[in-house]
């Protein structure tokens, strides 16, 4: 297809976040407020019939690569259908899926065979009461017996999404290390962001980079070799020598990626985000039944996209209520 989409600094993009729901199962302290934050009315989410038309529309526009994203997209009713829809567009070559893992040992086999590639399971601790904790009442069992199934069935690829948290999960990034040994999937590190409320507040005080990996790999001894994996995402992986996974780091603050970002983002509520960090936004879902009109508002999107996100450590918070997103990561789909 001769179809490409490049913004204003020559960045093509092929690669599509799509929300299918703003709601979650659980309430990750990352994620979402505690409380206060209402949930979009179900009139507001875009339906089954609209993803399909969007992804159908971006198809046209040059995207082959759709992640379905929440909230937590396995709550809806409908995502197998969703799935089976998107995955039979022809020029669509690579679906995945990111979930918190708790539906998993029921769906993840009808997910594969539905047309799921590829899986990310959020994944910040192997600990129960600090499972509980982060997620805010979550079942770490059930995520890990989720995690079996999805190996069992065989994805192409299975990653854990690890966000590292100064002074909560950063004393057992050597147990997810260790879980590579003998699992083939990837545990993917990555780096604590300001977005949406933690914005406001001393996100810093949680920030830890993600390098330090390395240094603990030193320690023990272990032979890191980088390693080239097949995907859409920004992580730098490696493996540690005789370990059937890998690992991976994303490093948005320490070492942004910016420069090759491949990405579009549509909310749950029908908006597309060509950065993930910054307001801007254009509404799609009322162009939904002309194309021409949905074609113009994506390259107007792709124009507004910045050369950088401009999140940096040392930062001023107060710098951060001028221009970056307002919603939370629940709302935007990560």
């Amino acid at each position: 297809m001769g179809n490409v989409l490049t913004d204003r600094f020559g960045r093509p993009h092929d690669y599509l976040r799509v929300s299918v729901t703003d709601k979650c199962s659980l309430r990750c302290t990352y994620c979402m407020p505690e409380e206060g934050l209402a949930f979009f009315p179900d009139e507001a989410i875009l339906s089954k019939e609209e993803i399909v038309t969007l992804v159908q529309h971006f198809s046209r526009l040059g995207i082959t690569k759709v992640r379905l994203t929440g909230g937590e997209p396995l709550i809806r009713k409908d995502i197998l259908e969703i799935v089976s829809a998107i995955a039979a567009l022809p020029i669509i070559n690579d679906l995945s899926l990111t979930t918190n893992g708790l539906a998993l040992q029921k769906l993840a086999r009808p997910l594969k065979e539905a047309g799921v590639n590829r899986l990310n399971i959020s994944l910040d601790t192997f600990n129960q009461e600090r499972y509980h904790q982060v997620t805010r009442g979550g079942n770490l069992n059930r995520v890990l017996k989720g995690l079996e199934a999805a190996l069992r069935v065989g994805f192409d690829q299975i990653k854990l999404n690890v966000v590292v948290i100064q002074g909560q999960n950063d004393h057992e990034l050597l147990d997810f290390l260790r879980f590579t040994f003998d699992n083939e999937v990837t545990v993917r590190f990555i780096e604590y962001m300001p977005i949406g409320g933690n914005a406001q507040t001393s996100w810093q005080e949680g920030y830890l980079g993600v390098d330090q990996v390395f240094a603990l790999c030193e320690e023990k001894g272990w032979l890191v070799e980088p390693v080239n994996i097949d995907g859409n995402g920004p992580a730098k992986n490696y493996q540690i020598k005789g370990a059937k996974g890998r690992f991976g780091l994303i490093h948005p603050i320490s070492c942004q990626f910016c420069a090759t970002c491949n990405r579009l983002r549509v909310t749950a509520d029908g908006y597309l985000k060509a950065c993930l960090f910054w307001e801007d936004e254009v509404h799609l879902r009322s162009v939904l039944k002309d194309f021409v009109l949905f074609e113009k508002k994506v390259k107007q999107a792709l124009m507004l996209k910045p050369k950088n996100h401009e999140m940096a450590l040392d930062q001023p918070e107060s710098s951060f209520s001028e221009k970056p997103t307002w919603r939370h990561m629940s709302q935007i789909g990560g």
